[in-house]
């Protein structure tokens, strides 16, 4: 009795000619734009936010916040940067930041499919080339 795993070894080893396909892309489905763009949004949303938070916390390592703050003393005596600047109103920030880009991006997305759509009627579609291996 042959296993599955000698029934692929044998269908692996016998040479096969490519056939290449060439299709028209002619309807990008609008829910199926909108769900994929949220997806990328959401990946986007949460690079945001670590990186806002790895940047901070650089920054605060290496001093680098409060050299401003000696900075700015040498103009006013009453302006800290620290008082505006700390990580909970950093990271507020950067929530804020991100919701409104995966809002964005999620509405860019779906105007993108839309105006593909109708681009296609003028245009006739993308031509896409495939090849099976």
């Amino acid at each position: 009795m042959s296993t599955v795993a000698d029934k692929l070894a044998k269908k692996s080893s016998s040479k096969t000619s490519a056939k290449q396909v060439r299709l028209r892309l002619v309807y990008v489905d609008f829910w199926s734009a909108v769900k994929l763009s949220f997806l990328a949004a959401v990946a986007l949303a949460i690079v945001t936010v670590v990186a806002t938070f790895l940047v901070y916390m650089v920054l605060q390592t290496t001093g680098m916040i409060t050299r401003l703050d000696d900075l700015f003393k040498a103009f006013d005596d009453n302006f800290t940067l620290s008082d505006y600047i700390n990580l909970p109103q950093v990271m507020a920030f950067a929530a804020m930041v991100a919701i409104l880009n995966l809002i964005v991006v999620t509405v860019l997305g779906a105007v993108v499919a839309g105006i593909y759509n109708l681009m296609v009627k003028v245009t006739g579609g993308l031509l896409v080339g495939f090849t099976s291996n």
